[in-house]
């Protein structure tokens, strides 16, 4: 015998991530996973930062000690790049720890976030791990429309979730946009921004939403080492915000939540500026590469400002299907309201070559 479960916990949708290549291995029969690329979950390409390795090389022999628990130095390694200070910095395990964080914080029944539709779903499942309602609102041309944003705030909205770089459309909204929205905002309302592409974007086209936080201005941004620092597998993000904010959410935090490895690698990967350069170098060529090949095709797509690309094939889940038994993975859309889409990370030449070829003959033979 079991306590009762909360009803709604047992209604919760599972998040479906990019198929590892070992599943995909074993599904098909393969004796190793060399011969297959995945383009599914907008890792970096080029892998790890070189100085996040190295140092992760220097702490492997001391992982048998607790990490710092508060992260002091990875917190004043990143207070000292934003020019913010270190109790405005909460390091997490991955964003999506810091989007539960304020979700425990927030959220309880009656409660309501409001998102865009086409937005990273991790937002609207962790409302509903707290039983809070998720209004979600149309996209006007594949981005946020932040005016319907504004208007679908009740006095229950107790967060409002931008993802700028956006997730599944690779889209933004402009400085201008941001600002009219930050100047309309409800003061009972927390904006969360969500910048976890955002160092793929060239230093002058990154929006300064630091700056809200600098004026005081009830705004949490979020970013991640997992992008253009290639540091998906160790799990590694932060929130930035008000004094306050980081102290409540640090209340709500596990002990040692990010580890050790993570923390050595992080600091060192804040310095290289040169593998990121190379990673932003990658995205656009192969961007370039990719939307070339499917406007000689006659493929749409959504054009996008990141390292992924959502494609329209026809039948997503179908197309994902062949896609995989030629041994390329990329991610079907359907999960977002977007059936006839796949989305497909920015790889390699070799590798963009291989689903541009694989993909064309997909469509072909369909």
């Amino acid at each position: 015998m079991t306590p009762p479960v909360k009803p709604w916990i047992t209604k919760l949708p599972t998040y479906e991530p990019g198929r590892p290549l070992e599943d995909v291995a074993r599904e098909l029969g393969l004796s190793g996973i060399d011969d297959i690329i995945k383009l599914a979950s907008n890792e970096n390409a080029l892998g790890p930062s070189p100085l996040a390795v190295e140092a992760m090389r220097t702490e492997a022999a001391r992982m048998h000690l607790y990490p710092d628990g508060g992260a002091y130095s990875l917190r004043n390694a990143l207070a000292s790049k934003l020019d913010v200070e270190p109790a405005q910095i909460l390091p997490g395990n991955g964003s999506n720890e810091l989007i539960e964080l304020l979700g425990h914080v927030f959220l309880s029944a009656g409660d309501s976030i409001v998102m865009s539709e086409r937005a990273f779903v991790i937002y609207k499942l962790m409302a509903l791990l707290f039983n809070a309602d998720t209004v979600s609102v149309p996209m006007r041309d594949f981005t946020h429309d932040l005016d319907a944003m504004l208007e679908a705030v009740t006095p229950e909205t107790r967060l409002i979730f931008i993802a700028n770089p956006n997730n599944p459309t690779g889209t933004r909204v402009t400085p201008d946009a941001l600002e009219r929205f930050m100047e309309r905002v409800p003061s009972h309302v927390l904006t969360v921004i969500d910048e976890a592409y955002v160092e793929l974007l060239a230093p002058d086209e990154q929006p300064d939403t630091l700056r809200y936080i600098r004026e005081g201005r009830s705004v949490c941004v979020l970013r991640t080492f997992s992008k253009a620092y290639g540091l998906a597998g160790l799990r590694v993000g932060y929130a930035v915000g008000a004094p306050d904010l980081i102290n409540t959410l640090n209340r709500a935090r596990q002990p040692f939540n990010v580890n050790y490895m993570a923390q050595a690698a992080a600091m060192a990967a804040l310095e290289d500026e040169a593998h990121v350069e190379a990673t932003r170098r990658l995205v656009r060529e192969g961007l370039d590469q990719i939307t070339a090949a499917l406007d000689d095709a006659g493929i749409g797509y959504v054009p996008s400002c990141v390292n992924f690309l959502l494609v329209h094939v026809g039948n997503g889940r179908e197309v994902f299907e062949a896609l995989q038994r030629a041994h390329v993975i990329v991610r079907p859309m359907d999960g977002y309201g977007l059936p006839e889409y796949v989305r497909v990370t920015v790889g390699t030449q070799a590798e963009n070559e291989k689903f541009l070829k694989a993909l064309i003959g997909v469509l072909q033979a369909v």
